[in-house]
């Protein structure tokens, strides 16, 4: 969708607005932050001051977010659909503001290993939450027991693996490039135990 420069204008501005807000921050603060006059802050949130790029950038850096993401207009792809791998049981949806992560569904029907050496290691972090019944997480030497709507991070460098406790479990798992990449290369078909991927 194009917007006319009027309406990202409009848009800039109360974004700039929501974003002060959503910090708490008065116009005092974040004009302190922006080195910017209140007055002039104010102007810029109502419209009464032309948008300049050099103020933007500035303000971009005092709200800690990018000049990209104070003027991003493109939310015609707000829904997406998941890619279906049914032989692993599981669901896979990119984040499209960060190509580096993925969004991972998965139903574990396998006890985690028993043996050390099915455990993998590489580069990455991982998130996971346990949507439904209990998974056992082994995490180098330990052991964990992630119940239903319990949520476990982990860099991945370490020795991992995720299997179920007491019958199958749902886990969604959130993984950056590299633990994605990690969990693909090398999995046989047949291992469900290794985590969502």
């Amino acid at each position: 969708m194009t917007q006319g420069n009027g309406e990202l204008d409009s848009l800039v501005r109360k974004r700039i607005r929501a974003l002060r807000l959503a910090q708490g921050w008065s116009l005092d603060e974040l004009a302190k932050r922006a080195r910017l006059s209140p007055s002039t802050l104010s102007r810029i949130e109502n419209g009464q001051r032309r948008l300049a790029l050099d103020q933007l950038v500035t303000l971009a850096r005092a709200m800690d977010t990018s000049l990209d993401q104070l003027v991003e207009t493109a939310t015609d792809d707000v829904i997406s659909s998941p890619t279906i791998d049914a032989s692993r049981q599981s669901m896979r949806w990119p984040i499209r503001a960060d190509p580096g992560m993925t969004v991972v569904r998965q139903r574990v029907t396998n006890p985690p290993p028993d043996s050390p050496s099915h455990l993998r290691a590489h580069p990455g972090r991982e998130w996971l939450v346990v949507l439904s019944g209990t998974a056992t997480l082994l995490l180098g030497n330990r052991r964990f027991r992630v119940e239903t709507n319990q949520a476990a991070e982990f860099p991945t460098m370490l020795p991992h693996a995720i299997g179920t406790e007491d019958g199958p479990c749902e886990v969604l798992g959130i993984f950056d490039r590299d633990a994605r990449r990690g969990h693909h290369s090398g999995r046989t078909d047949d291992d469900t135990s290794r985590g969502p991927q």
